[in-house]
């Protein structure tokens, strides 16, 4: 779903949060995924949740994760978009995806996702990287499918009655398993 205008992606800066970003990153993972402002993106899930997405402590979990990092892209300054890369062995996770709802839909994305999967291959030699999904998020999953990435069928609960991760607004949710080779 590619309608806004090209962004330039030459004057992207990437880099390793700190705790110093934390409510910022915070804020704009919540723009995202919740509430009236992600319904300017098409990354919302405000029809199938409601309440946060994140919090700080989960935020600066995935800082202090000695096992990953939450990339931060900056565009003039301003923190525009993050996503969370974690090595796990021979594979590297990817979560934590968030792009401001107003640079949505412009290729963004697309070069984030690059980025990420050239770090974990050249600095963990990461042969897969692996992600999480909603099931219901079919829009979602066809992007990620348009990036080479393939649904296994391999499914995980929602954590129904753990506020943390929102207040789910149907009962069939549960996180489907994604996963593109890195060769």
């Amino acid at each position: 779903m590619d309608t806004a205008p090209r962004p330039s992606t030459s004057d992207l800066t990437f880099r390793d949060a700190t705790d110093a970003d934390v409510d910022v990153l915070v804020s704009l993972i919540e723009s995202a995924y919740r509430g009236d402002s992600s319904r300017a993106g098409w990354t919302t899930e405000a029809d199938i949740l409601q309440g946060q997405r994140t919090d700080s402590r989960g935020v600066v979990d995935v800082i202090k994760s000695p096992a990953g990092k939450l990339l931060t892209v900056e565009r003039g300054g301003e923190v525009v978009a993050c996503c969370q890369l974690e090595h796990r062995g021979e594979h590297a996770y990817f979560g934590m995806f968030a792009v401001s709802p107003a640079l949505q839909g412009a290729g963004l994305g697309k070069v984030i996702m690059a980025e990420a999967e050239r770090t974990v291959r050249e600095a963990w030699g990461a042969k897969e990287m692996h992600m999480t999904v909603i099931s219901v998020r079919d829009d979602l999953i066809a992007w990620y499918e348009r990036r080479g990435y393939r649904r296994t069928g391999k499914m995980t609960p929602f954590p129904y009655g753990d506020e943390r991760f929102g207040i789910p607004q149907r009962d069939d949710l549960q996180f489907e398993l994604l996963v593109k080779p890195l060769t």
